[in-house]
């Protein structure tokens, strides 16, 4: 864990102006009674809680496709650019008139607590199935308009057609297809095209429904004045549209389309052989000036869409943009990987020409050099403080508030990938002298009446840092069973919901208190 200090910033941060807060959870954790939070009614009421509670921010993980194989992971996906079916609102489809009132699920019969993907993931499948069935000539017109817009024809065709593909071959990663599609041979293409036309339309019409509900969603939250924080991971899966119809642009094999060096992280404390991802890495010095310009471009895409959903982009492993850890493909471990260099600041500059101001937090945790702080700070990106990190007797550790040398930067208690407090401060990860050190910096004694997510909610909402950023389960106070993602472990994640009689006035008039107390 770093202990670095940040150096003087040297652009200009989105944070500058006021200091505000917000709150982390993710769509699918969202009441709904169709056993999945949506992009619907239950969304646009929670952007109204988070308002009538002091928020400013709403922080969610990444909305593209999810998969059963990958446990419903939305950092294991498809597509870097599409839009997940399972967040499309059964609700939504009833009110924009693509489907009768009779032919909505069944409310109810679901969990409130936990998200079952299996039955969800049917259910959206026949509902979405049925309404494109009966699309009106009128609505098929707006189909391919939306189709046909310039900020999805670059991506929407080719994913598709790759989701067409992969449903015409049970599913199998598109390398394993046969030659001529894999290889992209554009009489295959052409011909493919043309047979799976109707199946290509239907996935069009996904993110039609997708992107229709979320403008919706979008313009509530510029209403009532509540920023979406979007996140994205750096690295994008092998079997996803993104790399079959960009194969130039990945560190593959001509031959047998397999990546020749994988994504990774190096041994640490946590692991003797560190941790090997697997996701192809991009070509980031690729000797071809074309390539290098045809990578630009890919990336100036992926994030000119998100940032037509969200007002500010989390971009997950920002230390790769200063130096990657490339691990080759052979290796089991990530244990033989070397260090990259990565494409730094002129990346950076590249996206704003070609897109304006960006709004980026940078998630700089783990092993972070004073290279990578340095490149942070040149661009002016805020980057994480984490709370629960903050406690191991180093007087020093950066993410103690007392250590913060400046307020561009995010404070979380904790992430989707942490415990939540209340789990973290029971589990046997702290002794007693841990707890007890906790409870004094917040200015506690232990076993008194003050709950350790209050804690650690007013170390957050006091600190120097811009912007304080809280899990929904912290402000609820749940323990380890409502976690959403515990890292190393491939199942049984990202269940958690909200069951709706949580969200009650008492908690948001407490929030907005705290809030204001704090000058947020």
């Amino acid at each position: 864990m770093s202990t670095k200090t940040d150096t003087p910033d040297t652009k200009s941060s989105f944070l500058h102006q006021e200091r505000t807060s917000g709150v982390l959870a993710h769509i699918t954790s969202l009441p709904s009674p169709f056993g999945i939070g949506d992009i619907g009614p239950d969304a646009l009421a929670f952007i109204d809680y988070l308002a009538a509670a002091g928020q400013r921010y709403w922080q969610i993980l990444p909305t593209c496709p999810t998969s059963l194989v990958f446990d419903s992971s939305p950092y294991m996906s498809t597509s870097a650019r599409a839009g997940s079916p399972l967040l499309i609102s059964p609700q939504s489809l009833y009110e924009q008139g693509l489907i009768q009132k009779n032919q909505l699920p069944a409310a109810g019969g679901f969990s409130p607590y936990q998200v079952d993907y299996p039955r969800v993931d049917a259910l959206k499948k026949q509902l979405l199935e049925d309404t494109f069935a009966q699309l009106t000539s009128r609505r098929k017109d707006r189909l391919a308009r939306f189709a046909e817009q310039s900020e999805q024809s670059d991506w929407l065709d080719n994913y598709a057609l790759f989701m067409a593909l992969k449903e015409a071959h049970k599913q199998a990663p598109w390398f394993k297809w046969p030659k001529t599609l894999a290889h992209r041979q554009p009489a295959a293409i052409a011909a493919a095209r043309e047979r799976y036309r109707q199946r290509i339309d239907y996935y069009r019409f996904e993110q039609y429904l997708f992107f229709s509900q979320w403008e919706t969603l979008r313009k509530r939250a510029t209403e009532k004045k509540i920023h979406l924080i979007g996140d994205i991971p750096i690295y994008i899966g092998l079997d996803s549209a993104g790399v079959w119809a960009n194969r130039d642009i990945f560190e593959l094999d001509e031959k047998t389309l397999q990546p020749t060096r994988v994504s990774g992280v190096p041994p640490d404390y946590f692991s003797t052989t560190g941790q090997r991802w697997g996701n192809p890495l991009y070509r980031w010095h690729s000797e071809d000036a074309s390539v290098r310009r045809r990578l630009l471009a890919w990336w100036q895409s992926r994030l000119r869409t998100i940032f037509n959903l969200v007002d500010i982009v989390r971009i997950d492993h920002f230390r790769a943009f200063e130096s990657y850890w490339a691990v080759p493909a052979e290796e089991e471990t990530a244990l033989n990987g070397t260090w990259e260099p990565g494409p730094g600041a002129s990346f950076f500059d590249a996206m704003q020409e070609a897109l304006g101001p960006l709004n980026i937090i940078a998630e700089d945790l783990g092993d972070i050099t004073p290279a990578v702080i340095a490149l942070r700070d040149q661009l002016g990106f805020p980057g994480m403080k984490v709370l629960q990190f903050a406690f191991d007797s180093n007087p020093h550790n950066s993410f103690l508030p007392y250590n913060f040398t400046s307020p561009n930067c995010v404070v979380y208690t904790g992430t989707h990938d942490n415990d939540t407090t209340l789990g973290w401060f029971l589990s046997n990860r702290l002794s007693d002298a841990d707890r007890q050190s906790i409870k004094r910096f917040a200015n506690r004694r232990m076993h008194d009446e003050s709950p350790i997510h209050e804690d650690l909610l007013y170390l957050a909402l006091s600190s120097t840092a811009a912007l304080a950023i809280t899990p929904l389960q912290d402000l609820l106070g749940f323990g380890s069973d409502c976690r959403m993602n515990t890292p190393g472990v491939p199942e049984g994640n990202w269940r958690w919901r909200c069951a709706p009689h949580f969200l009650t006035d008492e908690l948001a008039n407490h929030l907005r208190e705290i809030t204001h107390r704090f000058g947020r």
